[in-house]
């Protein structure tokens, strides 16, 4: 199964999640959904929030020029709220999924579809 096939099905496909990107802890974008373009400098900035959750936290995050506040980050999670809308970013052992969902799913109905994504990586070792 190509990255891609991870997008377009396990994630977008669910009907819970409007966008989303995968991208590798060592850079780089390994699949995307159409026109989600995030930028060299939010890719990292992305991988570095995992690296001080605090400051996520304090300053949120950057999707495709789109700014999310921090509501939870903790462990491999960070849940963003931008009005009606939201983001989940769950990092695995390789690579981030990076997911945004549109009004009126909501954080309790996109989690699981992603969280459940990450952990099958993780037991596969990515």
């Amino acid at each position: 199964m190509s990255w891609q096939t991870y997008v377009d099905n396990n994630l977008v496909g669910s009907g819970k999640v409007s966008k989303a990107a995968i991208i590798g802890q060592a850079g780089g974008v390994w699949a995307a959904s159409p026109g989600y373009n995030l930028s060299p400098a939010e890719q990292k900035a992305i991988v570095n929030a995992f690296k001080n959750l605090g400051e996520a936290q304090a300053h949120g995050v950057r999707l495709a020029g789109r700014k999310f506040f921090v509501l939870s980050a903790v462990g491999d999670q960070i849940l963003g709220k931008d009005k009606a809308d939201g983001c989940t970013i769950v990092k695995t052992k390789q690579a981030i999924l990076v997911t945004e969902y549109a009004a009126p799913i909501q954080h309790p109905e996109s989690v699981p579809i992603v969280v459940a994504l990450a952990d099958y990586l993780k037991s596969v070792n990515y």
